[in-house]
């Protein structure tokens, strides 16, 4: 009898260790481009709920383009509230400024965004819709990777660019994105002293392209997400604090501006006494958050 029971103990071990295998929940230090940089891993968190697949949302840390590893903080600033809510949650590293100029970082997002849908299956996603958000710099590349659906290269008088890049073993498959949350994101880096001109050459952006911003004005174009929106593109809801002295507020008032014209603008949603992070991040933006991609992803 002793060892019957301790059969049917370690059988029924060895099923559950089988299903924790199966039901895993979180994926940690993917390496979404094959080549082993921890600037080009990734995390994928599923929900406590029981579903064959789970719609998606990518999140995109701020650093000024300076970190190549802050993918934690983007889960915990926001990708928690989204997990919570039924998501998937794909917290994402790319190349900073140091590591690499523009448009390495969009390259990058490019590339996390076609190894999640081309792995969809194995990590339980449910490709039929991918969302994406950031805050400040990942504001930025969240708002560029939601304008550039389907763009490969692009050309600003004598400049161009190749937005979507060839990272990572899935370069056919799409990079789209159906919907993004642009939290206080620069926009135009020609406007970002005070929205009057372009900052000096020791600025964020300047690192980014390695030149004074004044004197690289087409290629300053290629960074905003203005200049390639079109009506093809997802809605967009863009949050940012009126006291932000970061990131000024009139960079959001432009690209909502841009966005309604088009018809791509759900809500722009202006902080009073919101700063760059505190106050602008609370229940209710949160909330507002997921609410958008929930009513987003059931369209």
């Amino acid at each position: 009898m002793k060892r019957i029971l301790i059969t049917v103990i370690i059988s029924a071990y060895s099923i559950v260790a089988c299903l924790g295998q199966i039901t895993e929940r979180q994926w940690l230090n993917l390496n979404y481009a094959g080549d082993e940089k921890e600037y080009h891993n990734l995390d994928i968190y599923l929900p406590d709920m029981d579903k064959p697949a789970y719609k998606a949302i990518i999140v995109i840390y701020g650093s000024a383009w300076f970190s190549n590893n802050m993918k934690q903080f983007a889960f915990d600033t926001f990708g928690k509230q989204l997990l919570e809510s039924g998501f998937a949650v794909i917290a994402i590293n790319h190349r900073s400024s140091n590591d690499a100029a523009y448009p390495a970082q969009i390259n990058d997002v490019k590339a996390a965004i076609r190894f999640v849908r081309a792995n969809a299956d194995r990590y339980q996603i449910d490709a039929s819709f991918i969302g994406i958000t950031g805050y400040s710099s990942g504001g930025h590349l969240a708002s560029l990777a939601g304008t550039t659906n389907d763009v490969k290269e692009f050309t600003v008088n004598s400049k161009s660019v190749n937005i979507e890049g060839n990272v990572g073993n899935h370069t056919t498959t799409s990079s789209s994105v159906n919907a993004v949350v642009d939290w206080f994101g620069p926009i135009d880096m020609a406007l970002m002293e005070d929205c009057k001109g372009p900052k000096e050459g020791n600025s964020p952006e300047a690192a980014l392209i390695r030149g004074n911003p004044a004197d690289n004005l087409d290629m300053i174009a290629l960074l905003n997400p203005i200049t390639f929106i079109d009506e093809t593109d997802p809605h967009f809801l863009v949050i940012h604090g009126e006291a932000d002295n970061i990131v000024p507020h009139c960079q959001s008032e432009l690209f909502a501006k841009a966005l309604k014209e088009k018809g791509l603008l759900t809500e722009f949603i202006s902080v009073p006494e919101g700063q760059h992070g505190p106050v602008t991040f609370n229940e209710s933006t949160f909330q507002k958050m997921i609410n958008f991609f929930q009513e987003e992803s059931s369209k």
